[in-house]
């Protein structure tokens, strides 16, 4: 029997001119041969109508739903089964999610959680909350992070949190490009162990498939 990719469903916010690199590259990766992502990316979703994600989506191939809101877990509800999705991935999604499955909801963050997450820190602004935490003395790495997802924003468990060292000559917006590298080297990598089962959420739990695994993906744990 011939094997059935996912479909992971993306929301992005991006901007109204630019944003949704994430995206693009887990579209790209899960078309090589053989995928670095093994499922299929079935649409992104964006609250920037005609917006960067939306001419990325359209340049891939990809449909592209505009959604003005509102943000309830009604919504999100019918977005996966309107898209028979298996999993969801917030790729620089901005708004708070409802009422989706945990253990097949993933959000990357920019920086280290759950110091620096929360409804009022995302894109530039985490790197401009590190740098200063770092110029205070009491940090030395910014990190790119991954969490399954649950009511609180940025509160979930999390999967996979990468250090990034910060150097003295470094300014939020070197470190946001140090950042956003990592994020598209990785974040195709990790959704791809969740989707094959090589690491799953147990109740609140992560669970990793093998010991090696969880101390590629959690580094400092």
């Amino acid at each position: 029997m011939k094997k059935t990719n996912p479909n992971v469903l993306v929301f992005a916010s991006g901007t109204k001119t630019g944003g949704g690199s994430g995206f693009e590259t887990m579209v790209r990766v899960a078309r090589t041969k053989p995928p670095i992502l093994d499922a299929w990316i079935c649409a992104v979703i964006t609250n920037h109508f005609e917006g960067g994600v939306w001419h990325k989506a359209k340049a891939l191939g990809i449909h592209a739903e505009y959604w003005v809101g509102p943000y309830l877990a009604a919504g999100y509800q019918n977005f996966v089964k309107y898209f028979n999705a298996d999993y969801v991935m917030l790729s620089g999604w901005l708004k708070l999610v409802a009422g989706l499955d945990p253990g097949r909801t993933i959000n990357i963050h920019p920086g280290p959680l759950p110091r620096f997450g929360g409804p009022k820190l995302y894109g530039h602004s985490v790197h401009e909350a590190v740098m200063a935490a770092y110029h205070r003395g009491e940090i030395t790495h910014s990190a790119v992070t991954m969490h399954f997802v649950d009511p609180v924003y940025d509160r979930g468990p999390i999967l996979f949190a990468l250090p990034i060292p910060i150097e003295p000559s470094d300014t939020p917006e070197t470190l946001a490009a140090k950042v956003n590298r990592a994020e598209h080297a990785w974040q195709p990598r990790v959704l791809n162990y969740v989707v094959t089962g090589q690491v799953r959420l147990v109740g609140k739990e992560v669970v990793y498939e093998a010991e090696e695994l969880r101390r590629l993906l959690m580094p400092e744990a």
